[in-house]
């Protein structure tokens, strides 16, 4: 049997995560002393509503390396093989964490796979992956699927304001942007698992026609897809995405989520993001 390891940052809805049996690890969500597990110890809801209070952004960090290793250790000890998919490596310590936890059990079969993405990216990743296992697949195969979806997500976002980002660390090349940003909405990418720029628009608008256009650039709008949408307290702009994503782009599949605690203590509120991957890298052909 193999089990599917993720951590919160891939927002999955419930009935996902309960039909395949997905094991979701938290990140932490720190404000001031007080730590909050994502996901278990504080709901989306909670969190927005605390950032738009709190006088310092609040800080994250990856699970420790002893809750995988409880994890894992549960997982193989009927002899399941474990495929473990993280946050990219470049936006957190996650990926290392459970690599090192891996140490402690050299006999068992777990593949640590480095998402280089979060969020829908991620999501997209989880899913696929869960199905894969659920068909029949190999450790092996499910691994090789994961890495050319590594290659092939892409994953376009615009946020209201580039401070979380900047002050929480995170802006990566974004950074050029900062100080330009007066009345302009960056738009931006995960590029090798780092935040990039992509362009920057007038208006939050043309900031959602762009991250369209662009996804067309990518994929054409005939090549089968599978679309995610997420948003961080902004339901109704992520819908009015997703309705353009389903008419721009040939979705075999489209969803959308939440961005929580963990990516929106980075993004802020109001961000909207797209991720898309074409069905032939899912499928191999």
């Amino acid at each position: 049997m193999i089990k599917i390891v993720t951590d919160s940052t891939a927002y999955l809805p419930e009935e996902v995560i309960q039909r395949y049996n997905i094991s979701v690890i938290p990140l932490n969500v720190l404000f001031g002393e007080r730590s909050y597990k994502e996901g278990l110890e504080l709901s989306h809801e909670q969190f927005y509503k605390m950032l738009a209070q709190a006088k310092d952004l609040p800080t994250t960090s990856q699970p420790s390396v002893g809750e995988f290793q409880a994890l894992y250790s549960e997982l193989v000890k009927d002899g399941s093989e474990v495929i473990s998919i993280h946050i990219s490596s470049k936006l957190s310590g996650t990926v290392d964490s459970a690599l090192m936890a891996c140490k402690e059990f050299p006999g068992a079969k777990i593949s640590v796979v480095d998402s280089l993405s979060t969020a829908i990216g991620l999501e997209l990743m989880v899913v696929a992956a869960a199905e894969a296992v659920a068909a029949g697949q190999s450790r092996a195969e499910v691994v090789a699927m994961l890495e050319r979806m590594v290659r092939e997500i892409r994953l376009f976002f615009v946020v209201d304001t580039l401070e979380y980002l900047q002050k929480g660390g995170r802006i990566g090349g974004a950074a050029a942007l900062v100080g330009t940003l007066l009345n302009v909405k960056p738009i931006l990418c995960l590029k090798e698992g780092r935040v990039e720029p992509l362009d920057k628009v007038r208006t939050k608008r043309k900031a959602v026609a762009r991250i369209l256009d662009a996804m067309v650039e990518e994929f054409g709008s005939e090549e089968p897809v599978r679309v995610a949408v997420g948003h961080a307290m902004a339901l109704e702009e992520g819908e009015m995405l997703l309705e353009k994503a389903r008419s721009s782009l040939n979705c075999s599949t489209l969803s959308i989520a939440q961005i929580g605690p963990a990516i929106g203590t980075h993004t802020g509120p109001g961000a909207l993001g797209l991720a898309a991957c074409p069905e032939r890298v899912i499928h191999g052909q």
